[in-house]
């Protein structure tokens, strides 16, 4: 059985060496002291490993089962969710006065990634109430915080997210889920979501769903959405549970992974719901939940190749197979470790660097998102809606290619089910498809998020690069790092140019180069962050660390991304400069 054992050196390495969050003037950050922080990442970890990483597999096995309405979650699932409630992990981020912590999100976001690593499929019922609490927190208003929030926060009620039917995924607008107003402001709702995660299960009191419906008589198309809350149990002012409402749960999907996850088919039958927001602007509340629920997805991704990576490590040391080309190095054995192989050891420095900048990346992606929240910084909310597309669609595309990479380290064993590494790779593709398919990502990224607020945001990641290379030129020890990451950032700064060049006389020039873009963007943003690292651990290794091994291996694994990784960016660039023609070539009918 595979297992999990949580980073907390690398962890608290990003957030105080780097990141040097308890030097930021971001309010909340002064508590984040290395001893607090070390406690409550050693206290999640010891939870993860010990009561969540084992039941990956049971959910794995058993799925969810549907009978007479109720979905029943897999072996010992409850009763984990109780030791989670229990302990307050749902709400560390979220407001005290519905029960939260209100601790920073970078701290919440570092604890999440152990979660998804234990376990994806169990940490959704969690991490999709915390998105829907979210949209309530930044959309509802007080009496509607004050019913729905404190039992989301602490998980005695969970939360879902209802966008997709059966005939309209990305294109919400052709949704046909309606909703009509009652005499006593609230509204009837009819209609039927698909892949609703975590939808209908037997983990809580009470589900709060949150619908998009059109109201009859509004705008077509998006704007006519709106966005409601509907509850499974219908709740009275005082906060008790009543009856329940007109939703069912019609059937749950049989998938390739997840299976421990409850993806329901949700049937509103005139269901009671409540305007959340203001009518017709239901993609604006809704895209609270989808910024945040796209960080989090990222996070999945490095989590999947995290606990990938980490298991492959273990087998690539104890699995004997032929002998090094350089000589016998295990003469007592028949043979060799496989860690003794070039290919082994690329395949899992491949993994370590991924992992490791990710989580850098992500963490970053956290701090900005604290700053625009905690200290209404603009530059930093702008930033990091820049940056959230790369982060999803890179971050799983590449995270769902190191759980390949980590399950090919076992040969024939990594495709059998005894080992675990099979489930790592079915359960990571998900994170590819929803909450935006990583296509739509791409196209967001160069139609839509490039030209935001005239370029502005884009022009400030360049000079971040810009200014971390000219004070770093002539640090020694640098050189592996400012040299890539200067050259990375120009081939980032040409594919741009040629959207600015050839797009608007044909947009098919940029479309067809959106996804090379947004892995170019991926792998400067590694980049950047290696280049952080590196100048943190020289710092390190410069004062007279106590653990030089530590931050002598960060520099080897962060020289090996510069060198084998970043290098990529060319292909991206010649890919983007090609153009359409090649693309389109062909009629549909030749296809």
């Amino acid at each position: 059985m595979p297992t999990y054992t949580a980073p907390t050196k690398d962890m608290a390495f990003i957030l105080h060496d780097v990141l040097k969050v308890e030097q930021s003037d971001i309010p909340g950050y002064s508590e984040l002291e290395a001893d607090f922080t070390s406690a409550v990442l050693e206290e999640a970890g010891k939870l993860n490993s010990e009561v969540i990483a084992p039941l990956n597999v049971v959910g794995d096995h058993e799925g969810c089962r549907l009978e007479n309405g109720v979905v029943y979650t897999p072996t010992g699932f409850k009763e984990a969710f109780e030791q989670v409630k229990e302990g307050g992990w749902t709400g560390l981020d979220m407001p005290e006065e519905f029960g939260g912590q209100n601790l920073p999100y970078v701290l919440s976001t570092s604890v999440g990634e152990m979660f998804s690593a234990a376990n994806q499929a169990f940490t959704m019922y969690q991490g999709l109430t915390h998105g829907a609490a979210s949209a309530i927190l930044a959309h509802g208003t007080d009496e509607q915080k004050a019913k729905w929030l404190p039992n989301m926060v602490s998980c005695e009620w969970t939360g879902t997210m209802n966008l997709t039917e059966p005939h309209c995924g990305t294109d919400l607008g052709l949704m046909r889920t309606k909703a009509e107003p009652q005499d006593d402001g609230s509204y009837k709702i009819s209609g039927q979501k698909i892949f609703i995660s975590a939808g209908e299960h037997d983990m809580a009191d009470n589900i709060i769903h949150l619908v998009l419906a059109k109201i009859p008589g509004g705008p077509e198309g998006i704007k006519g959405v709106s966005l409601f809350i509907v509850p499974k149990f219908l709740v009275d002012d005082e906060g008790n549970i009543g009856a329940r409402n007109g939703v069912s749960c019609g059937a749950i999907e049989k998938k390739m992974g997840i299976h421990g996850n409850s993806t329901a088919v949700l049937n509103y039958d005139e269901a009671t719901g409540y305007l959340l927001g203001e009518e017709h602007k239901g993609m604006r509340a809704m895209f609270t939940m989808m910024n945040e629920a796209r960080l989090g997805v990222g996070m999945q991704g490095l989590a999947a190749a995290e606990v990938a990576y980490q298991n492959a490590v273990d087998y690539a040391k104890d699995r004997l197979q032929g002998r090094a080309v350089t000589g016998t190095e295990n003469p007592d054995g028949p043979a060799d470790p496989l860690i003794v192989h070039p290919d082994i050891r690329r395949s899992l420095m491949d993994q370590k660097s991924f992992v490791e900048g990710a989580r850098a990346f992500i963490y970053w992606g956290a701090q900005m998102i604290d700053a625009a929240h905690r200290s209404q910084d603009a530059d930093a909310d702008g930033l990091v809606s820049l940056l959230t597309p790369v982060i999803k669609g890179f971050l799983t595309d590449e995270g769902y290619d190191m759980t390949v990479k980590a399950q090919q380290v076992y040969g024939g064993h990594g495709y059998i089910e005894e080992h675990g590494m099979s489930q790592f790779t079915r359960d990571a593709r998900i994170a590819m498809i929803y909450e935006g398919a990583n296509g739509v990502q791409a196209l967001d990224l160069v139609g839509r998020k490039l030209a935001q607020d005239g370029g502005k945001h884009v022009m400030a990641f360049f000079n971040l690069v810009k200014e971390f290379c000219s004070e770093n030129k002539d640090v020694e020890g640098m050189e592996p790092f400012v040299g890539p990451l200067k050259e990375a950032s120009k081939h980032l700064q040409a594919a741009g140019m040629y959207f600015m060049q050839n797009g608007m006389k044909n947009p098919n020039h940029a479309l067809s180069g959106s996804n090379d873009f947004m892995h170019l963007f991926g792998h400067v943003c590694l980049g950047l962050m290696w280049g952080r690292m590196a100048k943190a651990s020289l710092t390190a290794l410069a004062n007279g660390t106590s653990d030089p091994t530590f931050h002598e291996t960060k520099l080897a694994t962060g020289r090996y991304y510069m060198a084998r990784r970043l290098p990529a960016t060319t292909m991206h660039l010649a890919r983007i400069e090609s153009g359409a023609d090649t693309v389109m070539a062909l009629d549909a009918e030749q296809f």
